[in-house]
């Protein structure tokens, strides 16, 4: 993973504005954050980090606080669109952008459109995520916003509780996300500076202009995500001559939430006309299946409404775990996880909370885990390493982690304590298999 990058400031009329520099190439990428941005804290959360690492891997990347946000001076008043295009020009000056591709975000994808159509000479494409032509104040008072406004207003009163977890990434809204997210509203700005930011974010009209808009433009949204619902990112690409809109599956309005690999996919073919082919990789992991058990009977029992809720719950709960264990999140698959892991003891217990917590949300789990080399890709793992974890996760009881000999004897020393299973024979694997379940972790 990439080192954190220098934070360096650019001068934009009497404020400082902080921005970083990540990546190399031919093509440059500015980041233009949402309501709430802290460059330096950003790199100190995994997925954040991964996702701006992909997105370096095919471009410069340039991120910024805007005046008002984290690193960067707070402003004397409310901020103005014209004092945030004031703000872009120095970082992109600073950086040494002449042009670049903008990639606005939420708060920051109508500035980001408005600066497109000022400087048409300064912007080669537009990528808007998660955004919006006109803000809350210029829209129906009752709609489908009104959830969101709720819970941003919650948020504003709370400043620093971490309620704003439930807007923005509302699949690891768990307490402990909670208690981080609530450190790091802090840490972008007071609460009197981010009313001021939220004033223009709602106050914000660029539907006008956006007819006069060159740039090729790619605009995205998660499908089921509620701070900023679909329906105003397909309004926003059907005002843009030429705009392809395109929804992903999700829920989560942070980018780098959840599954981020189909939006920097999109992001990478849109800005260069490919996607990279796949790097193998192969390396000793250790690998991680859950499965929540009996989960058709429960969905039946609950009905798809609370069934979705718990669900909702449970995978906040596994990555909140993975995320804390260090952990690698791969994918979901169906109602449980693929995860990969440097090192078998954190795994372990990784997996042995989990399995200890689930019934608090409504469900019980069951975890297998073997350790081997397998084949790393941007997106995925593979090889018979994984299709072992697999198997032995197949074979767990309720509430049970399984593991391989391999395992169980890379963690001696640990003070992890098995009771043996004896030997099995896993489906489409030659040989048998001891198998030990965790006793204590």
């Amino acid at each position: 993973m990439l080192d954190q990058p220098e934070t360096r400031y650019a001068r934009s009329g009497d404020l400082n504005i902080g921005y970083q520099v990540v990546g190399k190439g031919d093509l440059d990428v500015v980041f233009v954050p949402g309501l709430l941005s802290h460059i330096d804290v950003l790199w100190t959360v995994p997925a954040a980090a991964r996702f701006f690492e992909r997105l370096a891997s095919f471009s410069r990347v340039v991120l910024y606080d805007k005046r008002g946000q984290g690193v960067s001076d707070p402003p004397a008043g409310v901020p103005t669109l014209e004092e945030d295009m004031a703000d872009l020009s120095a970082v992109m000056d600073a950086a040494g952008c002449e042009r670049a591709a903008l990639f606005g975000y939420s708060e920051g994808g109508p500035m980001s459109a408005l600066f497109a159509a000022t400087y048409p000479d300064r912007v080669t494409a537009l990528v808007l995520h998660g955004t919006y032509a006109r803000g809350p104040d210029h829209l129906p008072e009752e709609g489908d916003m009104t959830w969101a406004m709720e819970r941003v207003d919650d948020m504003l009163e709370h400043w620093g509780e971490g309620r704003g977890l439930h807007v923005f990434a509302p699949s690891i809204a768990t307490d402990e996300w909670m208690r981080r997210f609530g450190a790091f509203e802090r840490a972008v700005g007071s609460p009197r500076v981010i009313r001021a930011r939220w004033s223009t974010a709602a106050g914000v009209d660029v539907s006008p202009i956006l007819d006069t808009l060159q740039a090729p433009t790619l605009v995205m949204h998660r499908a089921d995500e509620r701070a900023v619902p679909a329906r105003l990112g397909r309004d926003m690409a059907a005002a843009i001559p030429g705009a392809r809109y395109l929804e992903v599956p999700g829920v989560d309005h942070v980018p780098w939430v959840g599954d981020a690999a189909p939006i920097l996919d999109e992001v990478e073919e849109f800005l260069t006309g490919a996607r990279h082919p796949e790097e193998l990789d192969r390396v000793l992991a250790t690998v991680l299946f859950t499965d929540i058990v009996e989960s058709t009977r429960r969905a039946a029992e609950l009905g798809d409404a609370r069934w979705r809720t718990v669900v909702e719950s449970h995978d906040a709960l596994v990555r909140e775990h993975l995320d804390r264990f260090g952990g690698r999140e791969v994918k979901t698959l169906g109602d449980g996880f693929l995860a990969t892991f440097d090192g078998p003891a954190r795994a372990i217990r990784c997996a042995s909370t989990i399995a200890q917590q689930a019934p608090e949300v409504g469900v019980h789990i069951r975890a297998g885990l073997h350790t081997g080399e397998c084949e790393v890709t941007r997106d995925d793992v593979r090889g018979i390493a994984v299709n072992i974890g697999a198997r032995v996760g197949g074979l767990a009881d309720r509430g049970e982690v399984l593991v391989s000999r391999t395992v169980k004897d890379l963690v001696v020393g640990s003070g992890i304590e098995f009771d043996d299973r004896g030997p099995h024979e896993l489906k489409g694997v030659p040989g048998r298999w001891d198998l030990f379940a965790v006793k204590r972790a």
